[in-house]
């Protein structure tokens, strides 16, 4: 057997027990404090990683072994998942690169590696490790790319929501900013569902705008539009001199939407 199939048997064989050893040394060496439960994670993590350098060494050749790129994914999303921030994951590593290369070193010296093998070892182990870092960076940012766009259509439909009056009447209460993007929103997502409604009247109200952005008012007067060809009345209500003034600077014509200055108003007019 030789000396770099021993040296990689015994990578696997003690695995935990290496992995176990680099966190307890690379821990006390972090700027922040890292949890008894986040130390213990750490140790499977490494003894999996230990694990599959030990088989990328065995083979003698610079490869990536089977499941470490699937095993990087995983632990990027699971970090995603638990609210963790890429920053603090990519901060670690530094430390935890000087704290494996010390280990490894050590090891070649025990099983009398050349200088040429010891450098292949940790050749191999810095490629797995950046190539583990790639993976699951790229597998954090994916998951929290999703949540990210989950919450922001969730808040879309909050600052949207359509409240019933009575059979066939409904106001939706318009409250903040309207930029671009939510406008937008409210033409192509908020629109379809209240076609769902049976609606015959929709009162927007505009009291609770802040303001409006100059590149949005095209994105209104189509959500007028489109209400009226699925038969459904619009009614504003709520348009303060200042937001209506704003309004005709920008090039509405509000001579063509029927306009109350309250909800209650509006409500009095439909008896």
């Amino acid at each position: 057997m030789s000396r770099m199939t021993k040296a990689a048997d015994y990578l696997q064989e003690h695995a935990e027990e290496l992995a176990r050893d680099i966190v307890h040394t690379v821990v006390p060496r972090f700027e922040t404090h890292v949890p008894k439960e986040e130390a213990e994670a750490a140790v499977r993590m490494y003894t999996d990683f230990m694990g599959m350098l030990g088989e990328a060494i065995s083979s003698g050749e610079e490869k990536l072994p089977a499941g470490l790129l699937k095993w990087s994914q995983e632990n990027g999303e699971r970090a995603a998942d638990h609210g963790e921030k890429v920053s603090l994951i990519v901060s670690r590593y530094p430390q935890s690169r000087l704290v494996f290369v010390e280990k490894l070193t050590s090891i070649s010296a025990k099983f009398e590696l050349t200088t040429e093998e010891t450098v292949f070892v940790n050749k191999q182990f810095n490629y797995m490790l950046d190539m583990s870092i790639q993976e699951t960076v790229l597998a954090f940012e994916k998951v929290t790319d999703a949540i990210i766009k989950k919450a922001r259509t969730e808040i879309m439909d909050l600052s949207a929501p359509v409240v019933p009056l009575k059979d066939g009447l409904a106001v939706l209460p318009l409250v903040g900013s309207i930029n671009e993007q939510r406008a937008r929103y409210l033409a192509e997502q908020a629109i379809p569902k209240i076609g769902e409604m049976r609606l015959e009247c929709l009162i927007i109200d505009f009291s609770g705008i802040i303001q409006v952005d100059e590149m949005v008012e095209q994105h209104l007067f189509d959500v007028y539009r489109i209400l009226g060809l699925l038969g459904i009345k619009a009614i504003a209500t709520g348009i303060r001199p200042d937001l209506a003034q704003k309004l005709v600077n920008m090039g509405a014509d509000l001579s063509a939407i029927e306009t109350y200055a309250t909800v209650k108003q509006a409500m009095e007019q439909l008896k």
